[in-house]
């Protein structure tokens, strides 16, 4: 087998393999002797065909695939040799398409290979971590926003009308052709208007009313109510009205503390300035990362394979594009150009990329099973009722896995290069923390 060297410009590599028809000849031998023990053929024993019926039968397809793995042997015999690393799939064209039994095979392997990585000192980066106390004024603005959400009714004068969010509480009766229907009573019942927990068109016929007050509400059952004789069915309900009331915050105290699971309000108040510590250094996080990027990003410089770039301006564009233009769902839309500015922002994610994924290959950094599995189910829940369908197509759609793995894997070399690097903390107000993220999106 011979390989020789054809182009060697840049990062781009070509490539001619000539595998011989001794060769050739001599791999379908190797793979028929393999097989002739187990071969039955009718007129001889099991594994007593001779050669020269067994290449007559087989040896058209065993010739393919001795052909190709003649020549993968030898890209991977190459690559093994001389340390290259394709950027993408080499370009494989077989030359000789006249081919025929008893001549050699020519092959032309084109492809750009992945440059060599320069050596990075890690201990010169120097970054900023922004550090934010929960304080005081915080922690009040969101027990307020739990009181909110844990609202209770206080009764309105009386003779007020009811409007929507507001509470009614009544004795009710249901009917369907005068006569009254199981399930269709109850006593001191609270309805809050506009919860839509009510046959449609019930709660808006009661905002106006007041305590005291009775009202005939008058309502079509939905054709797809679960109640089978109750499916499109018009129905009156006389409703007795007792009380209106007004939504009002929870009142904050260690009773409003134990709904949510706190042992009181002191308590309450601890988890949510932790909850609240969390969240601006995930924050502080994200503003130190495009910092460190931005750092790497000075320090190194290497030429870049030509096909990635291209590729990934490519994906910039699309994305662009889509959101731009949301009510496009798939992809049947005009072609979509790239410009140069893609291409500036697609030369430095392919240079990143490159120089995290030499990094955390020499610091051996891995997403482990459970860092994965943790992943997959916090991307599952943006599907309420099919997580399990999710997962199921995750673990068998080893794209869709790296997808997931990708930002992971990034994550966990930017936090080794953080380890050695010189990082200063400043403590900073929640609002200058804010200013600082909302630069990043505006940046992006």
């Amino acid at each position: 087998m011979q390989v020789n060297e054809t182009l060697n410009e840049g990062l781009k590599r070509g490539y001619s393999i000539v595998v011989t028809a001794a060769e050739l000849e001599a791999k379908v031998n190797e793979k028929l002797t393999e097989a002739q023990p187990d071969v039955e053929m009718k007129g001889f024993r099991k594994g007593k065909v001779p050669m020269a019926l067994l290449k007559k039968q087989f040896g058209q397809r065993v010739m393919g695939e001795a052909m190709q793995e003649s020549i993968d042997g030898a890209m991977a015999e190459h690559f093994e040799k001389s340390g290259d690393r394709p950027a993408m799939q080499p370009e494989v064209k077989m030359t000789n398409e006249d081919w025929k039994e008893g001549d050699d095979v020519n092959v032309d392997m084109t492809y750009e290979a992945l440059p060599e990585i320069p050596e990075l000192d890690m201990s010169k980066i120097k970054l900023e971590k922004l550090v934010v106390k929960a304080d005081d004024a915080a922690i009040e603005e969101a027990l307020a926003n739990l009181a909110e959400t844990a609202q209770d009714f206080k009764a309105r004068k009386k003779g007020s009308k009811a409007k929507d969010g507001d509470q009614v509480v009544m004795d009710f009766l249901g009917k369907v052709d005068g006569e009254a229907f199981e399930g269709g009573a109850a006593e001191d019942f609270p309805l809050v208007l506009g919860s839509g927990n009510f046959i449609p068109g019930f709660e808006e016929q009661l905002v106006g009313v007041k305590a005291e007050e009775e009202k005939l509400v008058t309502v079509s059952f939905p054709d797809d109510y679960q109640a089978e004789h109750l499916k499109g069915k018009e129905a009156t309900f006389e409703c007795t009205i007792k009380e209106v009331k007004e939504p009002v915050a929870a009142e904050i105290n260690d009773e409003m503390a134990t709904k949510f699971g706190a042992e009181d309000l002191a308590a309450l108040k601890t988890q949510i300035a932790e909850r609240l510590e969390a969240e601006y250094a995930g924050a502080s996080r994200a503003v130190m990362k495009r910092g460190l990027l931005d750092e790497l990003d000075k320090m190194v410089d290497f030429e870049l394979p030509p096909s990635l770039v291209e590729a990934e301006a490519g994906q910039i564009a699309h994305q662009l594009w889509h959101e731009d233009n949301p009510d496009v769902q798939g992809h049947d839309h005009p072609e979509i150009e790239t410009t140069d500015e893609h291409t500036t922002l697609a030369t430095r994610r392919v240079r990143l990329g490159l120089l995290l994924a030499e990094l955390g290959q020499k610091a051996e950094v891995e997403v482990t099973d459970a860092e994965m599995t943790q992943a997959i189910m916090n991307q599952a829940r943006q599907y309420p009722g099919q997580e399990r369908q999710f997962f199921e197509f995750v673990q068998q759609n080893q794209q869709m896995q790296q997808q997931l793995r990708a930002p992971l894997f990034e994550d966990k070399v930017v936090d080794h290069i953080a380890e050695g690097a010189t990082v200063t903390e400043k403590t900073v107000s929640k609002e200058d923390l804010q200013k600082a993220v909302e630069a990043l999106e505006d940046a992006e």
